[in-house]
């Protein structure tokens, strides 16, 4: 026992301790009530509490034989030290009025706890066993008032960093309980409509404090008939507010209607969409065309006439917009007229510089619409990074840059000749001519896969656009999951090849907790490819099924955010025509209607849309 590590020979055991203890306090009974309080132990501590027992003592003077050693056999959760007691200490010095520390020392403490009430004997006439007793006593009444106010953890941290990151911490939380939120942006009141949106969703939370059960258990009828409406390009009138939702036809079967879309292709075990980053989804899924390659190739012949036939249809304005997915970047087709342009237009999301010199030599003309906004808000100012490359793409053959690269072609041979001069031109290694290169497309690739890489391709050049497309191989995957798979081609209108789909709805309510108690709060998921003219429609119904009041959590495929970029040029279309042009595309005239107009939201998208008493407010 005696050669352990850390033995003390000295060590005694409870019943020893008790004994001396009892022993002591008989012989400092007669000397106690004799000293003052400013005689009080130096260690700073509760007058009369030793700083590592259990309980106080029976006189306040420590012994004379130096030091008191620490109790061994002292509970921890009884000291100062504790993490309770000194949370509870400093939430008593900033919750309590009048009471600036809960560590009286001698005299001192007595006056600052008789000061509340005057009334109290003075303290040099208390013996000071009373002197400790009514401190004790206020206190512990002020530390229970603070455990009501705020409740503390039962399993704090014994450890000494715990310990001392915890008193820093406990005033600030006590001082403040509700932690403040951070202010949000505010959001635009008071509009009957909201902006179109041309991202693609992913998912639609509606919540409301009505219930959704008229979204719920569609009958085989109301079923058949959204889908006859949907084929015939139906309009469903519904009137501004539904008392009883649940039992109208009309608003069931306009449900189904606007749940519709067409994909091509459809493969019924494999989610194809979204297509990037869909790796780890499609891993492990059937795929018996990624070893065949003329399984692969029927599958693109098959591909290459839908997409024929999708722009045939959007030439014709008979399908207003469709979107081409790949497992590297997304496109949007629009029909002339849309978001305000003069023509067809076409935006691609994200590219890299591959993909922009592949266009470049295939004749299209294109341009980064982002990198123009940036360079016209800042006309002669030095641009940093990637909006040289707007001139070097733009498929335009300026002059000037041209004569701009000669000189850069000169520069760079003639850049070492000062070298020469110096005679050190040996002893220098001269960059060789890739480096050089590199350096200069350092700022082209830094584009790669940003928003600021959105590339538009308007007028006849979508049709150059729709041959490169087609015949390119880096649209389809040569390995991994995605493998020998087509692009999935979306669009709101029929044509050949596609399947008929519809977007998933489930209606749920949870208990939501106010300040009276709880009440109901109804929700409506919808997920899916959830394409712009679903979002309207769907907004469309709840206003009228939720009596104008509901929210909307909108959760965008991030690629094609930077799709709400304004592709307009000095020539614009006027309403009425496009309107009139566009009246047999299938769309709802107001949904069209709004789609029309130019995009405001930029880069970004609607994170969140809300309705109340028929006003709409946003967050993008």
């Amino acid at each position: 026992m005696s050669e352990l590590a850390g033995y003390s020979p000295s060590f005694k055991r409870p019943a020893e301790i008790m004994r001396l203890r009892r022993k002591r306090a008989r012989s400092e009974a007669g000397l106690g009530s004799g000293r003052s309080n400013s005689e009080s132990s130096p260690r700073g501590g509760l007058s009369g509490v030793r700083r590592f027992s259990p309980g106080p003592l029976r006189g306040s003077e420590s012994r004379a034989g130096g030091v008191k050693r620490r109790n061994p056999f002292a509970n921890i959760e009884n000291t100062y030290s504790s993490p309770r007691k000194r949370t509870t200490s400093e939430c008593v010095s900033e919750a309590v009025p009048g009471r600036v520390s809960v560590e009286p020392e001698g005299e001192n403490a007595t006056l600052r706890i008789l000061s509340r009430n005057p009334n109290r004997t003075k303290p040099e006439e208390l013996d000071p066993f009373t002197a400790r007793l009514l401190g004790a006593e206020a206190l512990s009444k002020d530390i229970k008032k603070v455990q009501e106010a705020c409740s503390l953890p039962e399993d704090e941290s014994l450890f000494e960093e715990d310990l001392s990151s915890e008193a820093q911490t406990a005033p600030s939380l006590i001082a403040s309980p509700r932690v403040p939120i951070p202010a949000l942006q505010e959001l635009p009141s008071g509009c009957t409509e909201f902006p179109a949106d041309w991202s693609l969703k992913t998912r639609l939370l509606f919540t409301s404090q009505l219930p959704f059960t008229w979204a719920e258990h569609l009958k085989a009828q109301e079923e058949a008939q959204g889908l006859s409406q949907h084929c015939r390009a139906a309009v469903s009138t519904l009137p501004h507010s539904i008392p009883e939702p649940r039992s109208s036809s009309e608003l069931r079967c306009a449900f189904q209607q606007s749940l519709v879309y067409w994909q091509h292709p459809s493969l019924p075990w494999l989610q194809l969409f979204p297509r990037i980053g869909a790796e780890r989804r499609l891993a492990g899924k059937c795929a018996p065309w990624a070893q065949d390659e003329a399984l692969q190739q029927l599958l693109m012949s098959e591909w290459s006439v839908s997409f024929t036939s999708l722009y045939n249809l959007l030439r014709s304005r008979l399908c207003p917009y469709f979107y081409l997915c790949t497992y590297q970047f997304t496109v949007l087709f629009r029909a002339a007229g849309l978001a305000g342009s003069e023509g067809i237009t076409a935006l691609i999301s994200p590219t890299t510089r591959g993909l922009r010199e592949a266009m470049k030599m295939e004749g299209i003309e294109f341009t980064l619409p982002l990198l123009e906004e940036r360079k016209r808000r800042n006309p002669g100012g030095s641009e940093p990074s990637p909006d040289g490359e707007q001139e070097s793409e733009d498929g335009d053959g300026n002059p000037a840059q041209v004569n701009s690269d000669e000189d850069d072609d000169e520069d760079d041979d003639g850049g070492f000749s000062w070298l020469e001069e110096m005679g050190v031109q040996d002893k220098i290694k001269k960059p060789d001519t890739i480096s050089i290169k590199l350096c200069k497309e350092h700022s082209e690739v830094r584009l790669d896969h940003k928003p600021e890489s959105v590339v538009l391709v308007k007028g006849t050049n979508t049709f150059t656009l729709l041959n490169f497309l087609i015949n390119c191989k880096s649209v389809v995957a040569a390995a991994g999951a995605q493998a020998g798979l087509p692009p999935t081609l979306l669009a709101p209108a029929a044509f050949r090849g596609a399947t008929m789909q519809t977007l998933k709805a489930r209606s749920s309510n949870v208990k939501m907790q106010v300040q009276t108690g709880y009440r109901d709060q109804f929700s409506l998921e919808i997920t899916g490819p959830v394409m712009p003219h679903s979002l309207h429609n769907l907004t469309l119904l709840l206003k009228s099924a939720q009596q104008g009041a509901f929210s909307t959590g909108l959760y965008t495929h991030e690629p094609t955010a930077v799709f709400n970029t304004d592709p307009r040029t000095q020539g614009e279309c006027t309403k009425e025509s496009v309107l009139q042009d566009l009246g047999g595309c299938g769309l709802h005239p107001e949904t069209l209607q709004k789609l029309v107009e130019p995009a405001v939201l930029g880069k970004s998208a609607l994170r969140q849309l809300d309705m109340n008493e028929y006003k709409y407010s946003w967050k993008s």
